[in-house]
């Protein structure tokens, strides 16, 4: 199983990047965010320049958010800098979508969004539609090597619900699931490989990739102290941002929650966030990066329960049995300021895995 790190963009990542590659990571997953992180481009093209092995993966483009002529024209010119190191990921949007006061995208306009921009990294020319019509378009002078289209891209798509994992497997690409507790991720994984197949592709090309989050306690350390608030805290947020907006932005994960007593808790604070009509700008302020001051509900049984945070042997374990489960590649969440123990940590959990 492949060891991955996923990071908030900020424009020196190839710091994080580099730091990474030394310690073994194979995928570095850069969040495409605009209104919370850096430039993703920017930041990947540094880290294509300061690193040689490690692959940079666009984790993931919102087709509303940057159009597919440019996305496809920014990981063509990434291609060029790092060779066969790029990835495209895609998505609906949370984050990128809900700071912007938005729903995500419908999964039909993914589909078209994914193949266009594959289409056009293949040198094809395709139909791309914008402003209420369908418009013919390709790269102009590929010839000139400017960009890179010769070698090719995988793309991945981030599908928590049944209905993604159905179009990543029609779609014929990677998928990038969310860690939630073993039962549910084989189950997760046992459906993907069903509609995989489903659409006649080779079971020996699956490739699934598991994001997380969390922290690898010393031994006798509380799951709330000062350091693992800071390294799992935003992680386990994650959930009450999503579910304090479904009324308002649907939901993106399913199932019974197991925190109704803190999520009422975190209602009301909620409520108070102004202006009334843009409380999405409070509640993802600081998302996956810091807890805010009110976020007392993130406590030690929270950090348990929704992320991945225990003692090395704790995590060993749980970590052993998903990859007998079979999935890939892991995803470990960094956060800005805390890098570089978390990178040290997580690999060193890994090797034993």
């Amino acid at each position: 199983m492949e060891i991955a790190i996923s990071l908030p963009t900020k424009a020196r990542s190839w710091e994080v990047v580099k730091r990474a590659e030394e310690l073994g990571y194979s995928h570095a997953w850069f969040y495409d965010t605009e209104l919370l992180n850096a430039e993703v481009f920017v930041a990947m093209g540094s880290a294509a320049m300061k690193t040689s092995r490690i692959k940079l993966c666009a984790g993931v483009l919102i087709p509303s958010n940057r159009i597919a002529p440019v996305a496809a024209s920014g990981l063509a010119s990434l291609n060029a800098l790092a060779p066969g190191r790029v990835v495209f990921g895609a998505g609906t949007g949370f984050t990128a979508r809900r700071t912007l006061g938005l729903r995500g995208v419908p999964l039909r306009r993914l589909e078209k969004y994914v193949r266009c921009v594959e289409g056009l990294l293949k040198g094809e020319t395709v139909e791309w539609d914008e402003e209420g019509g369908t418009h013919k378009i390709r790269f102009l002078n590929p010839e000139l090597e400017l960009i890179n289209l010769k070698d090719p891209i995988p793309t991945f798509i981030s599908a928590f619900g049944p209905k993604a994992r159905e179009l990543t497997a029609k779609l014929g690409a990677g998928w990038i699931g969310s860690a939630s507790y073993p039962d549910g991720e084989k189950a997760d994984l046992d459906q993907f490989r069903a509609l995989w197949q489903k659409n006649g592709r080779d079971p020996k090309i699956i490739y699934s990739a598991l994001g997380t989050g969390g922290c690898v306690l010393d031994e006798g350390e509380a799951a709330d102290s000062p350091r693992a608030k800071a390294q799992a805290g935003p992680y386990a947020a994650i959930a009450f941002h999503n579910l304090i907006e479904q009324e308002d932005f649907g939901s993106i994960f399913a199932g019974s929650f197991p925190f109704p007593t803190e999520l009422n808790a975190y209602r009301e604070v909620y409520r108070r966030y102004q202006p009334a009509d843009a409380r999405y700008l409070s509640n993802h302020k600081g998302h996956l990066m810091f807890l805010r001051p009110e976020e007392t509900h993130i406590t030690a049984n929270v950090i348990r329960g929704l992320t991945l945070t225990g003692t090395r042997a704790e995590l060993v374990e749980r970590l052993r049995g998903i990859k007998a489960l079979g999935y890939n590649q892991i995803q470990f969440h960094t956060v800005p300021g805390q890098e570089n123990d978390m990178l040290e940590r997580w690999a060193e959990v890994m090797a034993q895995v």
